[in-house]
């Protein structure tokens, strides 16, 4: 008790305190968004605070662990990960939502493996570039950290491209920021832009479907192109001031799609106006931020490592959500950190944060 009491006292505050108030703010979202149904305390309601609550236990836990007692697990978390991953397309236990099986059936609610897996995915990356980051300035060195990543990418793409999505983001963040030579950066930027139009030929069509929806945003008859729309007319109705808390038109009257989700920063922004938006990204700025700046300090590689990878999660998820409600990026499914609805994204997201604060104390100590 007396070590983790030294620990809290010595913390960055910033990390502990905004993914916090930022969870507050998307569970009175949520609130007001099932008050539109005519009930306050819904399902939602109560999963994602049980999970904020579950994710604050599991932050204070590994911090006091420490990031160096999860670089220790290596092997099993490779493992281990994939084998969640693959637990999806097990019969009885896999489950569907929005035709994407990346759930698994856990009788009061559902579970989503490609989050939590996320996290281990950064600790594994970290602790194979902190090993191999004297080789990752050749060719050989690039491909067997390509390797080493892909199995997770190819497991999570079929089912969840936003996650899979996601993981590239982690990837690249970390392999940049583990001594690459610019000159070498350049050429791995140049051979992604070369191969991205590539990508397009294996995308599923509702995939396809959300692409050409963002270069045609103004044409409403194709499909994906109404969600957007939805999102960027209650935005836009917000104004400065917005419609006032629980009197979001667009949201009550089932006009914006998935609001508790996918497009949570929309409906946020209708009922708190610019002002309400402008500070959700003033937290999210402090915090990578903040983040940014205790994974530069870091005491070893890993550390930085660890805290450069989180910093490419949560900043890629905010900037992609953010962006595709106001018409900057394709629609992707990737939910807001901290405010959008999902137990197993707010409880991974706070081991994150444990793991932030635990390389934060480990610099002061």
């Amino acid at each position: 008790m007396n070590k983790f009491m030294y620990l809290l006292k010595h913390c960055n505050y910033y990390i502990l305190i905004i993914p916090t108030v930022l969870s507050l703010i998307g569970i009175s979202g949520l609130a007001s968004i099932s008050h539109s149904s005519g009930t306050f305390l819904s399902r939602e309601v109560l999963i994602q605070s049980a999970a904020l609550l579950l994710g604050l236990l599991f932050a204070f836990t590994v911090m006091e662990l420490g990031c160096r007692y999860f670089i220790c697990l290596e092997k099993f978390l490779y493992i281990g990960s994939l084998v969640l991953l693959l637990s999806v397309y097990i019969p009885g236990l896999g489950t569907s939502f929005y035709g994407s099986r990346a759930w698994i059936d856990i009788g009061i609610t559902t579970f989503q493996p490609s989050e939590p897996v996320k996290i281990a995915f950064i600790i594994l990356m970290a602790a194979y570039l902190s090993k191999k980051s004297h080789s990752l300035n050749t060719a050989k060195g690039i491909i067997l950290a390509v390797l080493y990543a892909m199995p997770f990418i190819v497991i999570v793409v079929k089912e969840d491209f936003g996650s899979a999505c996601v993981y590239c983001a982690i990837w690249v963040f970390m392999v940049f920021s583990s001594g690459l030579e610019l000159k070498i950066i350049g050429r791995i930027a140049l051979g992604l832009a070369v191969l991205f139009p590539m990508f397009y030929f294996f995308l599923a069509g509702y995939q396809k479907e959300r692409i050409s929806a963002f270069l045609n945003q103004d044409d409403l008859s194709l499909p994906g192109t109404y969600q957007v729309w939805n999102s960027k007319v209650a935005i836009g109705s917000g104004g400065f001031m917005g419609k006032g808390y629980m009197n979001g038109t667009q949201t009550d009257l089932g006009f914006l799609p998935i609001p508790e989700s996918d497009f949570i920063f929309a409906a946020i922004v209708e009922e708190l106006g610019f002002i309400g938006g402008f500070i959700i990204l003033i937290l999210f700025s402090v915090f990578i931020y903040q983040s940014l700046k205790t994974a530069k300090y870091s005491s070893d590689l890993q550390g930085t490592l660890i805290g450069v990878g989180l910093v490419g999660m949560f900043f890629f998820q905010s900037f992609e959500n953010i962006g595709m409600t106001i018409g900057l990026m394709p629609v992707a499914g990737i939910p807001l950190p901290f405010v959008s609805y999902g137990g197993s994204a707010l409880i991974s997201a706070m081991i994150g944060v444990g793991l932030l604060l635990s390389i934060s104390n480990r610099q002061k100590i």
